[in-house]
């Protein structure tokens, strides 16, 4: 018996559609509120789950650990509103769940608008055993007592399933702008690095919010000293890398190379280790390795192939390598993907000029240039026009 646990207020946008994900897979579904005043509480009945009250503890790990007491399933899966199961994932879920030996099984994570590295790995679906427990004070997980777990039951083991099984649609810019969700994250990272200073999990995400702030050289030795404490080779070590590689790029693109390639030397699932790969990728192009970067690029899109950017970049390469048709085919995959993409439509009509196809050419500028436009940005739009009016008559006026 499965149960699907979840811990909410106010979510009445996002609730159903949560739930509807799950149903025909989970026995049972368990809605924890902890003070809803919308409808979230009348739209989780509605769809058959039984909703418990708590009062807010302050942190997840807590609210996710009073949450297991109001099981009765055999398997817990938990999600957040802001999740939905894929429903392709199902039969390899089950196929897993019935392995006798499994204790735990880690589950890819799609970031819906993610575009360099929009997978994770998270350990959502897991047996009811009683040492299991949440800890962590942001972004809670299991993993500290699945490990002591393991040490006195040895006969468990942990599975990974490779069909992407999550989708997550809470970290799009327009849905955070005006939260205090970045602030709240780093409050919390820093007062756990107070507690035990250099902890590789708490450096590796505060060292990724200080990269994505531009405060590169504040990350970097905070990410070397979470490295140094790291003793596992496994998804914090990668996760350490891969955000030195980024911090260090600026300044040392040798030394983030590096990074790069022993994060890629981890044994983690290709769409895991993806922003590695493509980080990888683009800094061996700027360097003239084009080779290495293709092939890289490609066994990106190859295992990723839902990924736009893997395409994208591809696309750059083969036309810098002087192979336009493949270059297009690239192009023409990224945006089937991606079709809002003002850059790609913008190389894809570079590509399509130089192979002379003029009318090609033509769309995708007007394209690009519609786009740019209605993204805000009508000094890029018309730099555009500007320097393609030179080389391609656009016929007036751009249309959609």
């Amino acid at each position: 018996m499965l149960s699907l646990s979840m811990i909410v207020r106010d979510e009445e946008a996002r609730l159903g559609e949560c739930l509807r994900s799950v149903q025909g897979f989970a026995d049972e579904m368990v809605v924890v509120d902890t003070g809803s005043t919308d409808a979230t509480v009348a739209i989780a009945e509605a769809a058959g789950a039984r909703v418990e009250q708590i009062p807010w503890p302050g942190d997840f790990a807590p609210a996710r650990n009073q949450a297991l007491e109001f099981l009765n399933g055999d398997w817990v899966l938990v999600l957040d509103a802001d999740e939905q199961l894929r429903p392709e994932a199902i039969p390899a879920l089950k196929a897993l769940m019935a392995q006798p030996d499994v204790l735990v099984i880690n589950l890819l994570r799609y970031e819906v608008g993610a575009a360099m590295a929009p997978y994770s790995s998270v350990s959502r679906l897991f047996r009811r055993h009683p040492s299991i427990r949440w800890s962590r004070p942001y972004h809670s997980m299991i993993d500290d007592s699945v490990r002591t777990l393991l040490d006195a039951e040895p006969q468990w083991r942990i599975a990974d399933c490779s069909k992407p099984a999550i989708l997550h649609d809470g970290y799009r810019p327009e849905l955070l702008a005006g939260s205090d969700k970045a602030d709240r994250l780093r409050q919390a990272m820093e007062a756990d690095l107070q507690e035990r200073p250099g902890d590789p999990y708490a450096s590796a995400k505060l060292g990724g919010l200080l990269i994505s702030e531009g405060k590169n050289e504040d990350a970097i030795p905070l990410l070397e000293n979470g490295l140094k404490q790291c003793g596992s080779a496994g998804a914090e070590r990668y996760e350490l890398l891969l955000h030195l590689g980024l911090a260090l790029t600026p300044s040392n693109p040798d030394k983030a190379v590096n990074c790069y390639r022993q994060a890629l030397e981890i044994p983690l699932d290709t769409r895991v280790s993806l922003g590695a790969r493509l980080n990888l990728a683009a800094r061996l192009m700027d360097q003239g390795n084009l080779e290495e970067a293709i092939s890289l690029t490609q066994t990106a899109a190859q295992r990723a192939p839902e990924v736009a950017l893997a395409w994208y970049n591809l696309g750059l390469m083969q036309r810098r390598r002087g192979d336009l048709a493949a270059a297009l085919e690239a192009y023409g995959r990224a945006l089937s993907l991606d079709p809002n993409n003002a850059e790609c439509h913008q190389n894809n009509a570079v590509a399509q000029l130089l192979g002379g196809n003029i009318d090609a050419a033509r769309s995708s500028f007007i394209r690009a240039i519609n786009l740019l436009q209605a993204q805000g940005n009508a000094d890029a739009a018309q730099q555009l026009r500007e320097r393609v009016e030179g080389v391609v008559k656009l016929d007036g006026e751009a249309v959609a």
